[in-house]
C-alpha cells in the first residue's frame, strides 16, 4: 500500500523522503522523481512537516515511538500521520504524549486495497482535532477521494477496525453460501451473478469473487494474518466499549482458524479455500 501512495504524493508535487526496512521498496521508489531515501526513520522525519507512518500495527508503532526514541526526536509543530491500522485506544494514548512534545498527531488509515491505493481512490478515516486536520488535507487527498473527519484522537483507527470487521464478516458469509451453492450442484459464478443483482451484493461479491476466489488466484495484496489482526483490534474495541460482540468473536475464530490452516502469508481471500476444504 505505502508504495503507490508514495507515488501519488510524488505526482502532487510533494517532495517525500522515505525509509523502509526493504531496501528493495526503497530501491524501487529512489527511482521515482522527486523521493529521496533515507538512511534510517530519524533521517527520514529530521526536516519533514508531516510524518506518515504506515506499519503494521501498534506494537510496531509503539516501539518506534517510545522504545526507539523516535518520538522525543521529533521537532515541535511536526504533523505525524498514523496511517496504519492501529489499535484506537493506543492512537488516543500517542496523541496525549505526543502533544506533551509539541507534536500533532492525526490518525488516517485507508480502505480500498492496492488498487484504489494505486489510482488515488481510497477512502481515509481522520481522526484528531480539526486544527492538525485542516493543515494536511492536500496531503490526504493526494491518497484519497473520499476523506471523511471522523472525531477526535483514536476515532479513524475505530471505524477502519469496524470497517474491516463488517468486511471480514461479509466475505465468510460469502464463501460459505458459495461453497453451499456449489455442493447443492449450482454453479457459484451464477450464484454469485445474483447476488450482484440482489441484496446480498457487497465488497466481495463486486470484486473479490471472481476476480480472486472462483479463479483460485488468492492474490488480491492483502493478507489474511493482517485481516485476523484488524479484527482482533475490532472485537477488543467492541469489548472494551462494553457493547453486544458475539458476532465479532465468532468472525474472529474463524479468520484465526484459517490463518492456522493456510499456508503462510496466504491471502485474505483464501479464506474461501478454507471454507471449501472443511
Amino acid at each position: 500500500m505505502g508504495q503507490p501512495m508514495v507515488r501519488n504524493l510524488l505526482r502532487a508535487g510533494f517532495a517525500v523522503t522515505g525509509y523502509d526496512l526493504s531496501e528493495a521498496a526503497l530501491a524501487t521508489l529512489s527511482q521515482e522523481a522527486g523521493f529521496r531515501a533515507a538512511t534510517s526513520v530519524q533521517a527520514a522525519a529530521a526536516d519533514a512537516d508531516v510524518l506518515i507512518l504506515m506499519l503494521p500495527d501498534s506494537k510496531v508503532i509503539d516501539a518506534l515511538l517510545w522504545q526507539q526514541g523516535l518520538a522525543k526526536q521529533l521537532r515541535q509543530g511536526l504533523t505525524l500521520l498514523d496511517m496504519s491500522s492501529s489499535d484506537p485506544v493506543c492512537s488516543r494514548e500517542n496523541a496525549s504524549r505526543l502533544a506533551a512534545l509539541g507534536v500533532h498527531f492525526v490518525d488516517a488509515p485507508v480502505s480500498g486495497g492496492v488498487k484504489r491505493a494505486v489510482d488515488g481512490s481510497l477512502s481515509i478515516m481522520i481522526g484528531g482535532e480539526a486544527a492538525h486536520v485542516d493543515p494536511i488535507r492536500p496531503v490526504l487527498q493526494a491518497m484519497g477521494k473520499t476523506l471523511v473527519h471522523v472525531g477526535g484522537a483514536g476515532s479513524g483507527h475505530a471505524v477502519k477496525a469496524l470497517n474491516n470487521y463488517v468486511s471480514a464478516s461479509g466475505l465468510v458469509a460469502v464463501c460459505e453460501a458459495l461453497v453451499a451453492a456449489e455442493k447443492f450442484g449450482i454453479d457459484p459464478h451464477l450464484v454469485n451473478q445474483v447476488f450482484n443483482a440482489s441484496t446480498g451484493k457487497n465488497n466481495t461479491t463486486e470484486l473479490k469473487v471472481e476476480n480472486f476466489m472462483l479463479s483460485e488466484a488468492y492474490n488480491s495484496g492483502f493478507a489474511l494474518a493482517l485481516m485476523r489482526k484488524d479484527l482482533q483490534t475490532a472485537q477488543s474495541f467492541i469489548e472494551r466499549m462494553g457493547t453486544p460482540g458475539g458476532f465479532a468473536k465468532v468472525c474472529l475464530q474463524t479468520w484465526a482458524e484459517a490463518e492456522q490452516s493456510l499456508e503462510k502469508g496466504a491471502d485474505h481471500t483464501a479464506m474461501h479455500k478454507f471454507v471449501r476444504s472443511h
